[in-house]
């Protein structure tokens, strides 16, 4: 069953890979980049800070960058613990794929780090913020779905590598949100 997973896996990644075209190649480039979200992360502090006042607000800085480096170091140990190739060093779809970044990256991509910490911080900052802005968890999900799309238009992750993503980073938020919402009555905040 397993093995039938990962044909199935990679059949669906070729196919979504394959959508690519140049014409959005540098807009798939812009949405996976890092640097790209700091824009957004800057606009969600502010939004954090005018509705939860600077104590808080640091609170939620201290617990995005302490969840986004669990969430990192957690897709570290599976990338290196599970093994699986990303689609450019699989043998099976390397020549049958496009690759839209210069380089592949690491050799191992199970699971997307990108995926995990973009739908983390969505989930978090869904919590946070939509008793003000009632309608941040629909953009805040659509951006994180992006990103995590991105990964496959640009070749360097499987769908299941992205879906594993999308479920650990939604659990790693439950998590921390948990032990905000604990801080926040620990210390009377």
């Amino acid at each position: 069953m397993l093995d039938e997973l990962i044909q199935l896996d990679k059949e669906v990644f070729l196919f979504l890979n394959g959508l690519g075209t140049p014409t959005w190649d540098g807009f798939w480039m812009f949405i996976t980049n890092k640097l790209s979200s700091i824009p957004i992360y800057l606009v969600l502090l502010i939004l954090a800070y005018r509705q939860l006042g600077l104590r808080k607000m640091f609170v939620v800085l201290a617990t995005v960058a302490i969840l986004i480096l669990v969430s990192d170091q957690l897709a570290n140990f599976f990338k290196y613990g599970v093994q699986r190739l990303r689609p450019c060093y699989d043998p099976e779809v390397s020549s049958l794929m496009r690759l839209v970044k210069d380089s592949c990256g690491g050799k191992f991509g199970y699971f997307s780090a990108h995926a995990a910490n973009s739908f983390a911080v969505a989930y978090l900052f869904t919590f946070l913020l939509k008793p003000k802005f009632r309608f941040i968890g629909i953009f805040l999900f659509l951006w994180a779905l992006m990103v995590a799309y991105s990964r496959i238009y640009i070749g360097v992750h499987f769908p299941l590598d992205v879906f594993t993503g999308i479920v650990i980073g939604l659990g790693m938020s439950w998590l921390f949100t948990k032990l905000y919402i604990f801080a926040l009555h620990k210390f009377q905040l």
